[in-house]
């Protein structure tokens, strides 16, 4: 394996923020005597390619430089190669909009990992394959379904320029419109569907979302389990009250949450759906999610 480092670096992340920070924080990566390849990306997509392709060429290092959606790119540019080879590793160099994924171990970005990386610290991280209609997609943070994704897409839409603040304008804006459907979905063990209209639905591999949202509290990225969490319905007035509660993890403790540590959900969706996946909106009918232990090395 290549031990070179391959930065894929997103000069749009943080609304062009991390194309002016980069060259600097790169500089002091190359000052460490870390062997160091940068490539810029300049379209949304372009990231998974080239780290699909540098991976086949044997680099096993890689710098995701912008936010979640440029890991959760590089993520899907590994797998599914990497679940036949040896583990590749991933370091986070946090120059975009979101940087949840890190805000587990840390809340100093660059700086966290630029020392994680003169320590030459890794550690084991599960990665989550959702299998849809279409194929599968990779991910190492969170996906929710409801009214997260919801938020997130008229974020996405609407509010896209104002970064993280944008998806606050979203969450006010689907309570003005609150909705609840049902995911038909089972976990791993039970026999039966839950086919039950609900407010959300995450399944999480880290503990955050939406930058610092603590979705699924409970979540470890290296216990080989999913935290899945549900939420039922309740009316937008309440949810207003409880909104603060999502950032800190205690909406967990309330009478109309529900949580489990499972290896794999099975969802009976008959349409494509809003979802969000680290940090990135899409729609997919989902037919499962599961779990793959320890299947790449952080660098956090």
């Amino acid at each position: 394996m290549n031990d070179k480092f391959l930065a894929i670096l997103n000069p749009a992340a943080g609304g062009g923020r991390c194309g002016e920070l980069a060259p600097a924080v790169l500089e002091r990566v190359r000052a460490m005597g870390i062997d160091l390849e940068v490539v810029e990306t300049t379209h949304p997509g372009e990231a998974t390619v080239i780290a699909r392709d540098a991976s086949q060429r044997g680099y096993g290092n890689f710098l995701a430089v912008g936010g979640d959606g440029t890991s959760f790119e590089i993520v899907n540019g590994i797998f599914p190669q990497r679940e036949r080879q040896r583990r590749a590793t991933l370091g986070f160099l946090p120059l975009g909009t979101g940087n949840s994924f890190l805000r587990d171990f840390t809340t100093r970005g660059v700086e966290h990992t630029l020392e994680a990386l003169g320590e030459g610290r890794r550690r084991s991280c599960d990665v989550v394959r959702v299998r849809h209609a279409s194929g599968d997609i990779y991910f190492i943070n969170m996906l929710n379904l409801g009214f997260a994704a919801e938020a997130g897409e008229v974020a996405n839409r609407k509010f896209k320029r104002w970064g993280q603040l944008g998806y606050v304008f979203g969450v006010f804006a689907r309570l003005a419109d609150l909705k609840h459907a049902a995911f038909p979905h089972r976990l791993e063990g039970t026999g039966e569907w839950d086919r039950r209209p609900c407010l959300f639905l995450a399944f999480g591999n880290t503990k955050f979302t939406g930058g610092n949202m603590m979705m699924a509290p409970h979540a470890d990225m290296a216990d080989g389990r999913i935290e899945y969490v549900r939420w039922s319905p309740l009316g937008p007035m309440r949810l207003l009250w409880l909104l603060p509660t999502l950032f800190t993890g205690t909406h967990i403790r309330h009478r109309l949450a529900s949580r489990a540590a499972v290896q794999k959900i099975e969802l009976d969706l008959e349409r494509p759906v809003n979802v969000i996946i680290d940090g990135e909106v899409m729609q997919l009918q989902i037919r499962a999610v599961e779990i793959l232990p320890s299947a790449l090395d952080v660098i956090v």
